[in-house]
């Protein structure tokens, strides 16, 4: 490909193996990093795996790490709205510039791969050393690398991490993980390695379990959410709210996050831990901790992208998603009505997710987004209705003309005296939040 655009570069990684179409194995991507010089061994790594709060606790570790002056490197997915998104240097996305140039670096070492593998890299796999490459181009003092799927096989899973954290898991990708906690457990465990310092949320009995035994199993060291560390207090507030955490090394009190919901409180402490045991357990800075939360952002998580009425996208797509997102709208803002617009992926566990937002929306607009792996708005209604009931639920197939609904039911005069404060969510998907998201936000782009 001679002087490849953004464009040029978008098409060649989609054309790839989608991440949902998986060939668990490390040896492809290993492959690839023997070949360009095993980059993920140039830096120390933090790596994060769970079932929800990946990307947003990620955030916050990279956030810390900046106020303490380390240069960082972060890689998450999946994105919103841009590839770019993906692969980050001192908190910005790689620009679109800079994107291609990675791209280049790694694409002749791909197609050796290609030719010598049974099955060829896969996009996520492209994009993993893609990420690793940059990191040490940059160079960075320390990666941030959240996994896609699972742990063990994961394409991240690489590097040798000093930290691993391990955010709640729940049950999610049942086909690939396993039935329940303590299967899906194994396979993010795998992140643990030996010496490792593991940073772990309170988790269901049978993964616990299956997290103690792999450290101690590599000789790592795990700090348990509720017994080394955790969220003492917390007041919901103006555009966030106000924690006190308790990390390994200290107490940490008016620590002002501009995030919502207790899960969110709860992915700052697991941030913390992983910091200060980064650092070697001691205790950090209680100005530079106040300081890095206060300027943490989530991107389609709780984001408010317009006003009059107020639209909101969230990146729940699976049930304990949509049940911290449900707990947490009814925190945090005071809709009425609130309008929901969701758009749902066709395997996931859709009658869960309407049940967890069915007490909080007064009514419902069916859509689907772009992608194959949709379910169709009229299906999504067809569940919607056995839960909200035929007078709540409204079909529109495209996403434009679901917002266009959602926003006249929630100026609706059948809700009386609460004309003017009524809300829309938009959710079910991170395909969902993102397409709402370049369709409402407009922001300069990042370079």
């Amino acid at each position: 490909m001679t002087n490849p655009t953004y464009a040029d570069v978008e098409r060649a990684l989609l054309a790839r193996w989608p991440e949902t179409k998986l060939e668990p194995s490390l040896e492809r991507i290993r492959a690839l990093c023997r070949l360009m010089g095993d980059p993920q061994n140039a830096y120390p790594v933090i790596q994060l795996t769970g079932t929800n709060g990946k990307s947003s606790t990620a955030r916050m570790i990279d956030a810390l790490l900046r106020e303490l002056a380390v240069r960082t490197g972060r890689f998450t997915s999946p994105h919103l709205v841009s590839m770019t998104e993906r692969v980050s240097i001192d908190g910005q996305p790689l620009s679109e510039e800079l994107f291609v140039e990675a791209y280049a670096d790694v694409a002749a070492y791909a197609q050796v791969v290609d030719d010598s593998q049974p099955v060829p890299l896969s996009y996520f796999e492209m994009m993993v050393g893609l990420a690793y490459a940059a990191f040490a181009d940059a160079p960075v003092d320390v990666a941030v690398v959240e996994v896609g799927m699972g742990g063990a096989w994961d394409a991240t899973n690489v590097v040798d991490a000093k930290v691993a954290v391990l955010t709640p898991i729940d049950v999610d990708h049942t086909r690939y993980l396993g039935e329940t906690p303590g299967e899906i457990a194994v396979e993010k465990a795998g992140i643990i390695k030996a010496g490792a310092q593991v940073v772990t949320a309170v988790q269901p009995e049978d993964a616990a379990a299956e997290i103690a035994a792999r450290a101690s199993a590599v000789g790592a060291t795990v700090h348990r959410e509720g017994i080394d560390f955790g969220v003492i207090a917390r007041t919901p507030a103006m555009g966030g709210q106000l924690l006190t955490l308790q990390g390994l090394g200290a107490t940490y009190d008016e620590v002002f996050l501009p995030l919502f919901g207790a899960h969110q409180a709860h992915n700052a402490a697991y941030a913390l831990a992983a910091v200060e045991a980064f650092t070697g357990g001691r205790e950090l800075d209680a100005e530079i901790v106040r300081a890095a939360f206060a300027a943490v952002t989530s991107p389609g998580r709780l984001e408010v992208v317009r006003r009059s009425p107020t639209i909101v996208l969230d990146a729940a797509h699976n049930p304990a998603g949509a049940r911290a997102t449900a707990g947490a709208l009814q925190e945090a803002f005071a809709f009425t009505p609130l309008i929901g617009v969701v758009g749902v992926m066709a395997d996931k566990d859709v009658d869960e997710i309407l049940l967890a937002f069915e007490p909080v929306m007064a009514e419902i607009v069916c859509t689907q987004n772009a992608t194959d792996r949709a379910m169709p708005a009229h299906e999504l209604a067809d569940v919607a209705e056995g839960i909200f009931g035929n007078d709540r639920v409204h079909v529109a197939r495209s996403l434009p003309d679901a917002l266009e609904k959602a926003v006249a039911l929630s100026e609706s005069e059948r809700y009386g005296e609460g004309v003017g404060s009524g809300g829309v969510l938009v959710t079910g998907s991170v395909v969902t939040a993102g397409e709402a998201r370049a369709l409402l936000a407009r922001e300069e782009p990042v370079d």
